[in-house]
């Protein structure tokens, strides 16, 4: 079976830092492209960021410049450095990566973890 664990999360100051880790485990061939989503209360799930297994990025408009996407091919895992948090930036943040176990890939979704910013 594969896990995706995340950790990381917390409360912090408008202003304030985090970083988010999410690891992949269990029996793993490769792992294409990871990412970051997140959902605030009454609202859809939004993606944060992505990054594919050769390091590609992508960013939401509302992150570009404070959030940066970065992962450990050899450690399955990928990480979310968030700067400059602003009180919207309150979600909960879902890991998720492509996962190809046997055949064909798979997508998988982390426990999610909460991060409050406060004003």
């Amino acid at each position: 079976q594969v896990q995706l664990v995340e950790s990381g999360g917390g409360l912090v100051q408008a202003g304030g830092s985090l970083r988010l880790s999410c690891a992949a485990s269990g029996r793993i061939v490769s792992i294409n492209t990871m990412g970051y989503y997140r959902q605030a209360p009454g609202k859809q799930r939004e993606v944060v960021a992505t990054i594919t297994s050769g390091g590609s990025t992508n960013y939401a408009d509302s992150v570009k410049g404070r959030f940066t996407i970065s992962r450990d091919n050899a450690k399955n895992t990928v990480y979310l450095q968030m700067n400059s948090l602003k009180p919207e930036d309150t979600a909960v943040y879902y890991c998720n990566a492509d996962i190809r176990r046997f055949g064909t890939f798979v997508n998988y979704w982390g426990q999610g973890t909460q991060v409050t910013v406060s004003s």
